[in-house]
């Protein structure tokens, strides 16, 4: 088969919404390492690989939201769709505790190949998908509720914003009139990343967004993937309806 390096889904929806999903798949493509990075299958299935359920969440939202959906077909270990060409993560080479054998010696050569198989064909036709005036940018991701060494993690939804905060302070708001969750802003990461997903495709033109993190022992199966997709939409569109965008 062909390798691809993205998926898009309902490339011809029509409403305002255009679903992201980065960190989608743990793929490491045939042509890289001859498509095994070296480490083992538990590794390759945790959270340092992709973002555990997020790509099955993204896809229900874009049915349900009626929006395009694109997501990258490659693992973060691979080289981190999510990061500016110039950062230091763009190419792990240890992540929470576990060495990257395949990335153990990727030289400047290895990372301009990858940025040239993956990273660049998911963030052109990204650009493209993003280029409708009226856009609204919403970018799933999901975290692991504990790090190595670290003590478990009280969200179960985080949102992270820029400077621009149009849509996601009533995006932050609706989470937290929900009693039931614990909500973090700008948790459990940053969302100021010069150079990553957002700060490239909305920030650099001002289109509204926010980046979604769910906690991924929530989504771990249909039924969760399922229930915060619903959860999610109406959410969603109050929060626009509140921003007046």
């Amino acid at each position: 088969m062909t390798y691809t390096p993205f998926f898009i889904h309902g490339e011809d929806r029509r409403s305002r919404w255009l679903i992201t999903c980065d960190h989608a798949t743990n793929t490491v493509p045939p042509d890289i390492c001859g498509g095994d990075l070296g480490l083992a299958r538990e590794d390759m299935e945790r959270h340092i690989a992709y973002d555990v359920g997020a790509y099955e969440v993204s896809r229900l939202l874009g049915e349900m939201l009626e929006a395009p959906v694109i997501a990258a077909n490659f693992s973060r270990l691979v080289i981190d769709p999510n990061r500016g060409e110039d950062d230091p993560t763009l190419l792990m080479k240890l992540y929470d505790g576990s060495i990257i054998p395949g990335n153990r010696h990727a030289d400047a050569a290895e990372r301009e190949r990858r940025l040239n198989m993956c990273y660049r064909p998911y963030h052109n036709a990204l650009a493209q998908l993003a280029s409708p005036p009226g856009v609204v940018l919403v970018s799933m991701h999901s975290f692991t509720r504990q790090l190595r060494g670290w003590e478990p993690r009280p969200w179960h939804v985080g949102v992270l914003h820029t400077a621009d905060r149009r849509f996601s302070d009533p995006l932050i708001a609706r989470l937290q009139a929900e009693r039931d969750l614990c909500v973090g802003v700008n948790q459990p990461y940053t969302g100021v990343l010069p150079g990553d997903a957002i700060d490239t495709h909305c920030t650099a033109f001002g289109r509204p967004n926010a980046l979604i993190e769910l906690r991924n022992d929530l989504i771990g199966d249909h039924a969760g993937q399922h229930a915060w997709a619903e959860r999610l939409v109406p959410i969603l569109q109050g929060a626009l309806v509140d921003s007046g965008l």
